[in-house]
């Protein structure tokens, strides 16, 4: 494994242990430099295509879909725990549908459910940049048909 830091691939295992659902075995590693880091091994059951809306197809890209939750999670009340358990939940469903082509459209409805589970917030951060608002009204109308806000 390359190191983070230094780019050289001279890292050692320090511990090993399955990750707490049990779909992924986490690593600590250390490097001739010093430098600690985790990885994370986890299985491919089959390479999911995702078709996107102007119907070009990519490779299912697990961090990418990472990063979008991450950034719709940033500085909210949710641990990093149990954020990454949300994104291998989706993970996994995607891979169970058994389908080799998935929509974004597909993969944004699924987040979308579970953000409004796990945060309102989050919820509303991930919808404002995957539905695309053009203008302020248009946020302001699926606001005004959230149940969350309308009980406060």
């Amino acid at each position: 494994m390359i190191c983070s830091i230094c780019k050289k691939g001279e890292t050692s295992v320090v511990d090993s242990r399955p990750t707490e659902d049990g779909t992924a075995i986490r690593r600590r590693r250390l490097c001739v430099c010093g430098a600690r880091f985790t990885t994370f091994e986890r299985v491919q059951f089959r390479e999911i295509m995702v078709i996107k809306k102007n119907g070009r197809k990519s490779v299912f890209d697990r961090d990418k879909l990472s990063k979008s939750i991450y950034i719709a999670m940033k500085k909210r009340p949710i641990d990093t725990e149990t954020t990454e358990k949300f994104i291998s939940k989706i993970s996994r469903t995607l891979e169970e549908l058994g389908q080799s082509e998935i929509s974004t459209n597909t993969i944004g409805t699924m987040v979308m459910e579970g953000l409004k589970e796990l945060d309102p917030v989050a919820y509303v951060r991930f919808a404002s940049v995957y539905r695309n608002f053009r203008e302020e009204k248009d946020f302001v109308q699926f606001v005004d048909k959230l149940d969350v806000y309308k009980k406060r």
